[in-house]
């Protein structure tokens, strides 16, 4: 090296410049490509995410918490209210980034409007569908109130909640038969982990984002439509390819959820299972690589299936002049409304809190008072009312 000149110094130099800046330009290049929607970039993470699947009973409610950014994906029944704004209150919520009301059933909205009355409220996201419930009406009413507006759900669009990326997946198409279908999916990036967070999203959904190229991948499945054989199709959980599952059902509910069906295909896979069910509210936190679980998983175990669930639907088929024949899932489901399309079917909250359905046959229809009405039978013990015994 002693005898090299500064000629030669100069040129071993400038060599080792011009490495340098290939190196830079390929590491450009690569952080400028475009990414499939539903892959995050994976960014460094401080602290740990909370996932909290709040148990509500035969209903949805998820709180995320990463510092201090907050959100709320669905808020229970009418009844839980209260619950879930305690829980809020509890967790030191003061303000709530993004509230999400995945669709317009009411075990998933009904306790949107005193959350949002409650709380200081930044962005609410909707789909673009009403329904004529007064738990719908309810809540559009507090977000008014609120000053707020609505945003509705672009698929591929960014949610942005301290370190963690969210993007939109679905839904995918402007009309559905099925309220569940306008499930708004939210797949959250933490560090290298990620959660799939599903609505009520049926097998049309599941099939859309699958055929749109979605990365639907993620470590964290929330089984869509509380474990419904309607959803978590084989090939979207092949997609997925959760190392755990939650399902957020009640305990001896009338669906009989989860199905045999579903949880046949999460325990194939071998993939431990977390359920409100059994559980109570579970707990996910996530330090960007890990995930833990404050309880240990549930079983396999299944409701009454889905063979009952239709029969129970289908019961009471008398036919009446305002009646018409709607298909729904795989059998035929009566619809009872009146000449302008309104539902006829009552829904009642007596004296002892109880959620009571009334037919127009019923022998207290026409004593009883609608808080909401239905258009099924279907509709009603979605959300969550059953059948009056006269």
């Amino acid at each position: 090296m002693r005898n090299l000149s500064k000629k030669h110094y100069l040129l071993i130099i400038i060599a080792f410049l011009l490495v340098l800046t290939a190196c830079a330009k390929e590491q450009v290049v690569k952080t400028s490509q475009e990414k499939t929607v539903g892959t995050e970039a994976v960014a460094d993470v401080k602290g740990n995410l909370k996932v909290h699947f709040i148990d509500v009973g035969q209903a949805d409610s998820i709180l995320i918490e990463n510092g201090e950014n907050n959100m709320l994906i669905d808020a229970g029944n009418n009844m839980d209210s209260d619950l879930v704004v305690n829980y809020l209150k509890r967790e030191g919520i003061k303000k709530l980034d993004y509230v999400i009301g995945t669709h317009p059933h009411e075990d998933h909205i009904g306790g949107l409007d005193a959350v949002i009355n409650t709380f200081d409220i930044g962005k609410v996201y909707m789909p673009k569908v009403t329904h004529n419930s007064k738990t719908f009406k309810d809540v559009v009413t507090a977000i008014k109130n609120k000053g707020l507006k609505i945003t509705t759900p672009v698929v591929g669009s960014k949610i942005v909640l301290g370190d963690a990326q969210g993007v939109i997946l679905a839904p995918n198409s402007k009309e559905y038969k099925d309220y569940n279908n306008y499930s708004i999916v939210l797949k959250l990036t933490y560090g290298n982990t990620s959660f799939l967070f599903t609505g009520d999203a049926e097998d049309i959904s599941e099939e859309e984002m699958i055929r749109k190229g979605f990365d639907l991948s993620a470590d964290v499945l929330k089984v869509g439509h509380h474990g419904s054989h309607s959803s978590t199709t084989l090939e979207f959980l092949n997609k997925v390819n959760p190392a755990y599952a939650v399902i957020m059902c009640e305990t001896g509910n009338d669906y009989g959820h989860p199905h045999k069906e579903t949880m046949d295909k999460l325990k194939n896979k071998n993939i431990p299972v977390y359920r409100t069910d059994e559980n109570g509210t579970i707990i996910a936190v996530s330090d960007g690589e890990k995930i833990k679980f404050n309880v240990n998983p549930g079983d396999y175990s299944y409701g009454r299936g889905s063979n009952t669930e239709k029969a129970s639907i289908n019961k009471n088929k008398s036919s009446q002049d305002n009646i018409f024949t709607a298909k729904a899932e795989s059998y035929e489901e009566k619809a009872y409304v009146d000449k302008n399309g309104n539902g006829l079917i009552k829904g009642n909250i007596n004296s002892k809190g109880e959620k009571i359905y009334h037919m127009p046959d019923g022998a207290y229809y026409k004593k009883v008072n609608a808080e909401v009405l239905f258009k099924t039978e279907r509709e009603a013990q979605e959300a969550g009312f059953r059948k009056s015994k006269k």
